[in-house]
């Protein structure tokens, strides 16, 4: 695939017209959509563990505090990110009041206030997936560019992703406004939260804290899973789907595809997509370590932010001055 330049088409993305198929084929999978509470708990449990973490390694050195930060704190982190993508999805509760308080409490060890945006973005781009002005997972023009082929440099982006996501892309995508009564509300949230534990236990725990948030969409191999979802390695396909043992602490969020195409179905199913319509799935090109992929992007010289299918807006939005 060209480093300079994306992969432009004009049809539709892939997905819509899969989950259709895949339900005239299979109906009997139509059962395993729908919000799954439990996951609830996940949330508290691990909000819980992340801030008793926290204030007992808040006054230990840094070569303690800084790779558990690694190896648990970034990994609790991106679990999750995972539920909060849950609710975004509106699947553990029915309403979406409910999920929206669930995102909300799997931001505050996160420290940064980001549940809400990323829900209003992650929409977008199911909605619009692979239009530049809609789709924030994609890099637009000038990001590509600067990161180009150096494996440095593409260290340095994946290192400080937390940062793109969070700054760089909403400016981008000018036809969306960021502020809303929701990330205010996640903003004022996560500002209370934050002066609550300095209060109570110091500013110590912070180094942990920010460190796990940072750590978890970045340098480390569950920051490959922004690697594995959408950028080509096979000319044509789409979206990939990873299958590692991860899975297991991400709570299913390798398995892409099948979200992409059957959105109403919890983490805790979708590998019974897989395994229930495998004439779907069985052909398409997956990754199977995120550790591996972490390398290869980052040594290949041919796979740059540029890796990607882009398409031109669509509906109203293509319309829109």
């Amino acid at each position: 695939m060209s480093t300079a330049a994306y992969t432009r088409v004009e049809y539709a993305e892939p997905h819509v017209a899969r989950g259709r198929q895949i339900l005239a084929a299979h109906p009997e999978l139509r059962a395993l959509a729908g919000p799954r509470a439990a996951s609830a708990v996940w949330i508290v449990v691990l909000v819980t563990v992340q801030i008793a973490l926290a204030v007992a390694l808040g006054n230990q050195s840094w070569h303690i505090w800084l790779p558990l930060a690694y190896l648990a704190g970034a990994t609790i982190d991106h679990a999750l990110w995972a539920l909060i993508h849950e609710c975004a999805h509106n699947l553990i509760f029915g309403a979406r009041l409910g999920n929206r308080a669930a995102a909300l409490t799997a931001n505050l060890p996160l420290v940064f206030p980001a549940a809400m945006s990323f829900c209003k973005y992650h929409l977008l781009h199911h909605r619009h997936m692979g239009e530049m002005d809609l789709d924030a997972d994609l890099a637009g023009p000038d990001e590509a560019r600067m990161v180009g082929r150096s494996s440095l440099l593409k260290t340095l982006w994946l290192a400080a992703f937390v940062l793109v996501v969070g700054t760089l892309r909403p400016r981008r995508l000018t036809r969306v406004p960021f502020a809303d009564r929701w990330t205010a509300i996640n903003m004022v949230i996560q500002a209370i939260a934050v002066a609550a534990l300095v209060w109570w236990a110091g500013w110590a725990p912070l180094k942990y804290l920010v460190a796990s948030s940072v750590l978890a969409i970045g340098f480390h191999p569950l920051g490959a899973r922004w690697i594995q979802e959408h950028y080509v390695f096979a000319p044509g396909q789409e979206t990939y789907s990873y299958y590692g043992p991860l899975n297991r602490v991400s709570f299913n969020v390798g398995y892409h595809n099948e979200h992409h195409d059957l959105v109403t179905v919890p983490w805790s199913q979708l590998p019974r997509i897989r395994a229930g319509a495998p004439e779907f799935y069985d052909s398409l090109t997956s990754h199977g370590s995120w550790t591996k992929l972490l390398v290869a992007f980052l040594r290949d010289r041919d796979v740059t932010l540029f890796s990607r299918i882009v398409r031109p807006l669509r509906g109203e939005h293509a319309r829109e001055p």
